[in-house]
């Protein structure tokens, strides 16, 4: 994922993503146009580590038909059911949805995803 991307999922400025980069925080690598990408899997889980240090005070109040962009931190798949977790800034959330619907979304650790929200159901689309 380029900087811009991983900024928006991780609720920050590019500048703060470059400045984890420098600062060893977050490991990057450079693309084949030597541009600075991050690995999914490995903002998975700095998404998840930098949810924990986030103040708790820290609130955003929402209506209804909400969506968040967010990455998938864990998607876990047993019989007919996947239990998929997303990260998106200070905001986690856990779904359960088909397997089908996981394949068919192409659902992986690491992966963009929306999550929509209405009423009591969450549903996860990727982009």
């Amino acid at each position: 994922m380029r900087i811009s991307e991983a900024a928006e999922l991780l609720a920050v400025s590019d500048d703060t993503v470059r400045r984890w980069i420098d600062g060893g925080k977050l490991a990057a690598t450079t693309d084949g146009s030597n541009r600075q990408v991050i690995d999914g899997v490995v903002l998975a889980n700095f998404a998840v580590e930098q949810a924990k240090n986030l103040a708790a005070e820290r609130t955003n109040y929402v209506s209804a038909r909400n969506r968040f962009v967010g990455i998938v931190t864990k998607l876990q798949i047993e019989g007919l059911v996947a239990q998929v977790e997303v990260q998106s800034g200070p905001h986690h959330f856990v779904s359960l949805i088909t397997v089908d619907a996981a394949r068919a979304l192409a659902l992986e650790v690491g992966s963009r995803t929306v999550v929509s929200i209405k009423s009591t159901n969450v549903g996860i689309e990727t982009e």
